[in-house]
């Protein structure tokens, strides 16, 4: 299945870059905050275009991600329905986090600076409506290596592929074309991964860290990571798209990896996570865990490009039921795409559209 190109998705699916910034965002209680919020959200490909006018070859782009509880605020639409809060795991020492975000900001371009720009007009834009809880700068490290010293997501999709791992199609007709993503901040023990020999570490991720080719099966243990991330669901394999990046900070020994995982549903990701930290079969755990700490875990949903552009034209949100879901503006179809692609926008506020 393919999405519906008409659906405009945001940035999703693009080429790795050597910079991020990673930016998580609770939003102010009040409800002046949440309006600011909604014409931020709304304002970000402006923006985007701005700062990225100023070096076309930077390839500037920014993923806006909105959480469960924000996203009742802002939109009072009903939730899409792999969006919920993060949901924890635990098993011996592994814990799964769940940490507070409204809003994610996936800003990736292949100068650092332009980064930094635009990060600094959203957080400008934010101020006073909305804090950051969490901010990490990633680089491109080597040949896309991960601090622990093996390629990180050789088997990422590319192209057409990653638009079917990571994109919303007719399986969600009101919300085609968005995206779920789930974010983790890992620091790793670096001195503790470096004592192990390098067959051994090989075997935990499951690949040869020179070369970067996958073990034989024969060699490869079940609690191999690339084994546990492996999805199959009705004799095909399902994949997501990552763009993981490496962060750190020498001076106080922080090494770490923020992962950052798209898929067009939540379950699948969700999936790996519980392959990972419980086991598959319970018990049967990624042995990466016994190096890396999940600090930070958190899910958010990605509108199209149209609906998050069209946000700040939204009416005041519905009041929420008391299941906790919001209940729906009065639209006969929200988010159901016109025959030009559009998705109605102006319907939801009881308004003609031109």
């Amino acid at each position: 299945m393919t999405a519906n190109v008409d659906s405009d998705p945001q940035a999703v699916a693009t080429a790795l870059t050597k910079s991020a910034v990673f930016l998580i965002m609770v939003i102010n209680p009040d409800e002046s905050s949440a309006d600011t919020a909604r014409d931020l959200c709304a304002d970000v490909s402006a923006l985007v275009r701005a700062v990225g006018f100023r070096d076309l070859d930077g390839r500037l782009s920014c993923v806006t991600g909105v959480g469960a509880a924000a996203w009742d605020r802002l939109t009072g639409l009903e939730r899409p329905a792999g969006l919920h809060p993060f949901r924890e795991l635990h098993a011996g020492n592994r814990h799964a986090i769940a940490t507070p975000g409204d809003l994610m900001f996936h800003i990736r371009a292949t100068r650092m600076d332009m980064c930094f720009e635009l990060a600094a007009h959203i957080v400008g834009r934010l101020s006073g409506a909305a804090v950051v809880v969490d901010e990490v700068h990633g680089f491109a490290y080597f040949d896309e290596r991960d601090l622990l010293g093996f390629v990180d997501g050789t088997e990422n999709p590319t192209g057409p592929d990653a638009i079917r791992a990571a994109i919303i199609g007719p399986e969600e007709p009101d919300y085609n074309g968005g995206s779920y993503v789930i974010v983790q901040k890992y620091l790793h023990d670096l001195a503790a991964w470096n004592a192990l020999p390098v067959a051994e570490q090989e075997k935990i991720i499951g690949r040869t860290k020179l070369s970067d080719i996958e073990l034989a099966d024969d060699v490869k243990p079940a609690y191999a990571h690339n084994a546990l991330n492996t999805i199959v669901v009705d004799g095909e394999e399902v994949d997501i798209v990552r763009d993981n990046m490496p962060f750190g900070a020498v001076g106080s020994g922080e090494y770490g990896t923020y992962f950052i995982g798209y898929a067009r549903s939540s379950a699948t990701t969700e999936q790996m996570l519980e392959n990972m930290f419980i086991g598959s079969p319970p018990g049967n755990y990624d042995r990466i865990l016994d190096f890396s700490t999940a600090v930070t875990g958190s899910l958010f949903f990605v509108p199209s490009q149209t609906l998050l552009d069209g946000l700040g034209d939204l009416a005041e949100p519905a009041v929420a039921s008391g299941n906790g879901d919001a209940t729906q503006l009065t639209a006969s179809a929200p988010f159901q795409a016109g025959a030009d692609g559009s998705l109605n926008i102006g319907s939801l506020r009881g308004e003609a559209q031109v």
